[in-house]
């Protein structure tokens, strides 16, 4: 998949035009430095100069932003967090710590309004992922459903950390095995057999229902395959002529948030819940919290929308 198409099917957007052409170094050199504790292949510090070898890495495996300034106190209560998460996924995701005093042109680029703001790289493709210090577990369903947007996109690579902590993104693809259900539903997923990887996911969790990971990817091939053949021209006709169809005005929802526009899937359906008779309202409740899990309980959008939901619940 090109850049291009990715970028379209990536949330949000952030403006990296000025620092993709930095001179790009090797993976081993894109991590200068290591926070206290934690092994310098998984977490470095990034600057302006060398932010053109994080996007590059990015390629690899998929890289969490973690933008932060000394004087932020939440900052300093999310940093270890997302340290601690990110070493224990092994490899899997890098952690970029951005201090955005000393990098303006990084904080510009990521339009950082507010700190701490977390978001990730995909394939050299930003992926805005929360602001504000959440709780842990936040954190792990977050970068569960990152690791699931990465492997369908195909950043699946790992970072290798040895006895000598120099770490380097293995090129031939060696990474931990899945468990055995999660390789299913990727093989699946790469077949576009949504049904089987939806079957796959589900038998996970009905073993191991805190599976964050087959939580995740469970909400994404479903999303999947509801719009796998939805034509959009003929979906927001359906939507626009009948504004009480919940089936139409799910797919319009649908088709918006996986191309990004998740403000307006959001709006659809908290309309759509509020003009609908007490008996009808479930299906939309229920659609809208399958939603907000795909985008992410910490992210400020979701927490818009489930201020309103509250608001015409009660």
């Amino acid at each position: 998949m090109s850049d291009a198409s990715l970028g379209a099917a990536l949330r949000g957007a952030v403006d990296l035009s000025s620092l993709r052409n930095r001179p790009v170094q090797t993976a081993t050199t894109a991590a200068p430095t290591a926070s206290s504790g934690a092994a310098p292949s998984l977490v470095f510090d990034a600057t302006d100069e060398t932010f053109g070898q994080v996007l590059e890495l990015s390629r690899t495996v998929p890289v969490v932003v973690d933008l932060w300034a000394e004087w932020c106190g939440p900052c300093k209560q999310l940093s270890p967090i997302l340290e601690r998460v990110v070493i224990e996924l092994g490899g899997r995701l890098v952690l970029a710590k951005v201090d955005v005093d000393a990098n303006p042109q990084l904080a510009q680029g990521f339009r950082a309004q507010s700190i701490p703001m977390v978001v990730a790289l995909v394939a050299g493709q930003p992926v805005p992922l929360f602001t504000g210090a959440v709780p842990e577990q936040q954190v792990r369903e977050v970068f569960a459903q990152l690791l699931q947007l990465a492997a369908q996109h195909g950043v699946t690579g790992t970072i290798a950390v040895d006895g000598d902590g120099d770490g380097e993104a293995e090129a031939d693809g060696t990474e931990p095995p899945l468990p055995p259900l999660h390789a299913e539903a990727f093989d699946a997923i790469e077949a576009g057999d949504y049904a089987r990887a939806a079957a796959a996911y589900e038998k996970a969790l009905a073993e191991n229902p805190r599976d964050a990971e087959a939580r995740a990817g469970l909400g994404q091939v479903r999303l999947l395959a509801r719009v796998q053949d939805a034509d959009l021209q003929a979906a927001r006709a359906a939507a626009a002529a009948n504004p009480a169809d919940i089936d139409a005005q799910f797919t319009v929802a649908d088709l918006d948030l996986s191309g990004g526009h998740v403000d307006d899937a959001f709006g659809r359906l908290l309309e759509l819940f509020a003009m609908l008779p007490a008996d009808e309202r479930p299906r939309v409740r229920e659609r809208l919290l399958e939603l907000f899990g795909l985008v992410g309980d910490a992210d400020p959008r979701v927490i818009r929308a489930r201020g309103r939901l509250a608001s015409l619940l009660f």
